[in-house]
C-alpha cells in the first residue's frame, strides 16, 4: 500500500442513494455557453437558463464532484438535481438564497429575489400561502 492509495471493496458504489431527486429541463436562452459545476446551486445558475427554479431550490446537479454540465445557446435539455447534504445552509452564488433551504421563509424570500432580478424560470413560483392575499 502507498500513502494516500485506496482500496476499494468490490462491487457498486451508489452516490446520493437515500437523497431526493429531481429531473428539469433546461434551456440555455443566451448568446454564450454556459457551465455549471457539480456543486453550484442550481437555483442559481445564470440568469439565462431557464428552468423551474422553483423546483431546483436546495439542489445541486447529480454529477461527480469536480465535473460540469455545459449548456450551449438554443441548447434545451434535461437534467437531474440532487439536494444538497450536511446542514443545507447556502449562501454566495448569485446571492440569492442566505440561510437554511428547509426553511420555507428563506426559500421564499429566494424566488421572490430571483423574479425581481428577472431569472427566468423564476416567474410565478413563490405563490401566497393558502389563505393569503397578496397586498399591494
Amino acid at each position: 500500500m502507498k500513502p494516500g492509495e485506496y482500496i476499494l471493496q468490490k462491487g457498486e458504489i451508489k452516490a446520493n442513494d437515500k437523497r431526493k431527486t429531481v429531473r428539469v429541463t433546461v434551456a440555455n436562452t443566451g448568446d454564450r455557453p454556459i457551465q455549471v459545476g457539480s456543486h453550484y446551486h442550481f437555483f442559481e445558475t445564470n440568469k439565462a437558463l431557464e428552468f423551474d427554479r422553483a423546483a431546483a431550490f436546495g439542489m445541486r446537479l447529480n454529477i461527480p464532484a469536480s465535473t460540469a454540465v455545459r449548456f450551449e445557446p438554443g441548447e434545451k435539455k434535461a437534467v437531474f438535481l440532487v439536494e444538497f447534504g450536511g446542514n443545507k445552509l447556502i449562501s454566495g452564488f448569485n446571492n440569492l438564497t442566505e440561510g437554511d433551504v428547509t426553511k420555507k421563509a428563506v426559500r421564499d424570500a429566494a424566488i421572490l429575489k430571483a423574479q425581481k432580478e428577472g431569472f427566468k424560470g423564476a416567474g410565478g413560483a413563490a405563490a401566497p400561502a393558502k389563505g393569503r392575499r397578496n397586498r399591494k
